[in-house]
């Protein structure tokens, strides 16, 4: 019982809030990336692989996909694997199909269009894009979720790696790598984007038979400009792809074909010029 001739008197007492504004907008940005970091436990993942006669390289690059899938299933993300045979006729559907793939068919022998099918197909909230003839590790995949958990990328790319040393192959991926972390240009042979951001830039473009993934990494930096994101280029564990083009053309076909483009960039969309792609040399 409070006795009043004491000068004691009820008294409500309200809790104290920080008045320096900038202590409030650390506590609001703190429950933001704390709200980002529970979303990412629910993160999917589609991993689309484009393959066109690929039987001889396919079975060891989806092994190696399946292997590096592990750093997802290490956070509880869930992750499908899509094949698109790209009118293929060998063995392509066959050996996916035997690592458990879903395998979804494009008719139109197109590289872009092939990536576009079999990203029509997934239901990820992220796709990764990687090439028949590469082999991605696990840490390069743990470094994808990274990036994803941070909650600031938009799209990214990969430095590469030759699986063979040929002296040309060693100089022209030395150029590619330090023009694509400077430029923020993303190799075709692995992508990583926000399915979101893939559907409203209306994915790769399908009237290009070669360096669609250029035009895609133009889009997608104005976009991340416009959504204040970022374009990743991951270099700490490079993609290992196949150097078989060194085995396969001459350096004179290789110098041909980019003096070809230097000076006709319509080029880029005839597939009758692009015959290092598509001439059916495996």
């Amino acid at each position: 019982m409070i006795n009043r001739r004491q000068g004691l008197s009820h008294k409500i007492i309200y809790p104290r809030y920080p008045r320096h504004p900038r202590l409030i907008w650390l506590f609001v940005e703190f429950l933001f990336h704390s709200a980002v970091f529970d979303q990412t436990a629910y993160v999917k993942i589609s991993v689309v692989v484009p393959a066109f006669n690929e039987e001889r390289m396919l079975a060891p690059s989806l092994a190696a996909v399946k292997l590096a899938m592990a750093a997802f299933a290490q956070r509880h993300w869930e992750a499908e694997l899509i094949v698109c045979d790209n009118n293929s006729t060998d063995r392509t559907a066959e050996i996916a199909r035997a690592v458990g793939a879903t395998v979804v068919f494009e008719p139109i022998n197109q590289i872009a269009r092939a990536r576009n099918s079999g990203a029509a197909a997934a239901a990820g909230d992220w796709l990764i894009f990687v090439d028949a003839d590469s082999q991605p590790s696990a840490e390069l995949f743990a470094d994808v979720a990274e990036q994803i958990q941070s909650g600031r990328c938009l799209a990214g790319g990969s430095t590469i790696q030759m699986d063979e040393h040929f002296l040309l192959a060693g100089f022209f991926t030395w150029t590619w790598n330090w023009s694509s972390r400077l430029g923020r240009l993303l190799a075709g042979s692995f992508i990583f984007v926000e399915m979101a951001a893939f559907r409203k830039i209306g994915g790769f473009n399908d009237k290009m038979f070669a360096a669609e993934e250029l035009d895609l990494s133009k889009r997608l930096k104005k976009l991340a400009q416009e959504t204040g994101k970022e374009i990743v280029i991951l270099h700490s564990h490079p993609l290992v792809t196949s150097a078989r083009k060194m085995r396969l053309y001459t350096i004179w076909d290789h110098l041909k074909l980019l003096a070809h483009v230097a000076f006709n960039r319509r080029a880029l969309y005839q597939r009758e010029s692009c015959t290092l792609w598509y001439d059916g040399r495996r």
